[in-house]
């Protein structure tokens, strides 16, 4: 009785470290979701609504991840929780415009439940299995319920979608929807709670069965488990946030249409996830924001975006495997350490032949992109503050040189950003 008191004591002492450090680190990230849409270049309406999307993706790509990172199943049709979600929102949100006594900061709990229902209708037939038939099983449902809003225009609106007001309700209890910056407030209100929830679900016994069915389910099968409804209960909650996103995202847009449960929604949220890096719970949130902000920048100055965005997923798939935050997560044990200033000096030496091929590589894509798609602008492409003439081969050489000229070099600094790790680590190790 008294070594399992002392036990149990040292237990709660060794986490009470932790816990004050996860309270700070809370508190630190609702001070910056205060102060960030204020912020000079982010207190525009364009800021503000980047913003407010960022933290919708970071909903949707962490009920995602409950799925893939936490559970093992890799879902190619997880948009129709979403799209299902916003559409019972924007509903919810029409009968609002119509007198019904509701204030629209509730309405993403339409949305989740709206995602909670069909998760658990059609998490009872897909979690059966696993693995690739569970993968192939979801892509079905996601084609099913796209076809289905264009068959059922009454419920989904057809081509046009549904749409509503969210400043027109008979109650706001104070909550105003007038202004972007109101809806940032009030999104970001709900990510703050959803993002605790999921992190909360991911430390009780239920999120710890999860990992254990993802890493063995043979073991957990063992041991007196029952796999299928471990995956049905992950899948019911990951349906839950994912319809709560679709809510966020109705209020923000003031629409939804059948893209909202389409493949390419689906495909996003798998990059977001992936990119982060699945294996930790901070991993959707990098990917979400990275994506959403490398979505709405790039775009605005090359018309190539999405072939940017698939280079750098490939680049991330073969050389970061682990994702943006284990790239971070990485430096953890250096951080302390004397070698941390000789891994950084390595890192701008191979900065910069990294970004002489990087503009090689941009100045290529740009002039063939000119070439093969766009040919009615004409040949002339603008460059960093200047204008090349894609049908001259003088920039096209100039694009070569700098590619691989700048990629050997960036090959040759690799020894020194290795010889820094080394020293790095063996002055962490001592």
């Amino acid at each position: 009785m008294t070594n399992g008191v002392a036990a149990a004591a040292k237990l709660t002492a060794s986490e009470a470290p932790n816990w004050r450090r996860e309270r700070r680190l809370l508190a630190i990230a609702v001070a910056v979701l205060v102060v960030l849409p204020h912020v000079p270049g982010l207190n525009t309406d364009f800021g503000r609504s980047l913003l407010t999307q960022m933290g919708i993706a970071v909903v949707f790509a962490l009920s995602f991840n409950q799925l893939y990172g936490q559970t093992g199943l890799l879902s190619f049709g997880h948009a129709v929780y979403f799209g299902l979600g916003g559409y019972a929102a924007i509903h919810v949100m029409r009968a609002i415009n119509h007198g019904f006594p509701m204030p629209v900061f509730l309405v993403p709990l339409a949305g989740a439940a709206g995602g909670l229902l069909a998760g658990l209708l059609f998490g009872a037939l897909t979690t059966r299995r696993a693995g690739t038939v569970f993968a192939l099983i979801s892509l079905g449902v996601g084609e099913l319920v796209y076809a289905a809003a264009f068959m059922l225009p009454s419920v989904f609106g057809g081509e046009e979608g549904i749409t509503a007001s969210r400043t027109r309700a008979p109650v706001d209890f104070g909550v105003n929807m007038g202004s972007q910056l109101d809806v940032y407030y009030a999104v970001m209100a709900w990510v703050v709670v959803a993002v605790l929830a999921m992190y909360a679900f991911t430390r009780t016994p239920v999120g710890r069965m999860c990992n254990a069915v993802r890493d063995n389910p043979e073991r957990a099968e063992f041991v007196g488990y029952s796999t299928p409804r471990v995956r049905f209960v992950a899948f019911a909650v990951a349906a839950l946030f994912a319809g709560l996103a679709g809510g966020l995202h109705a209020i923000n847009y003031e629409i939804v249409g059948a893209e909202a449960v389409g493949a390419p929604r689906s495909g996003t949220v798998l990059i977001m996830a992936y990119i982060g890096g699945a294996s930790y719970f901070s991993g959707p949130i990098l990917g979400a924001v990275a994506i959403t902000w490398l979505s709405s920048s790039l775009s605005e100055y090359t018309s190539a975006w999405l072939l940017y965005l698939g280079i750098f997923f490939i680049g991330m798939i073969l050389f970061a495997p682990s994702g943006l935050a284990g790239l971070l997560l990485m430096h953890r044990p250096i951080v302390r350490t004397r070698g941390m200033r000789c891994v950084l000096a390595a890192y701008a030496v191979a900065l910069i032949p990294l970004v002489v091929t990087a503009t090689g590589a941009v100045l290529a894509i740009e002039m063939a992109y000119r070439l093969a798609t766009q040919p009615e602008l004409g040949t002339r492409v603008r460059f960093v503050g200047t204008t090349v003439d894609a049908a001259s081969p003088a920039p096209w050489i100039a694009a070569a040189v700098a590619l691989l000229g700048g990629f050997a070099l960036f090959r040759a600094t690799w020894r020194v950003v290795a010889s820094a790790w080394d020293r790095a680590l063996a002055q962490a190790k001592a």
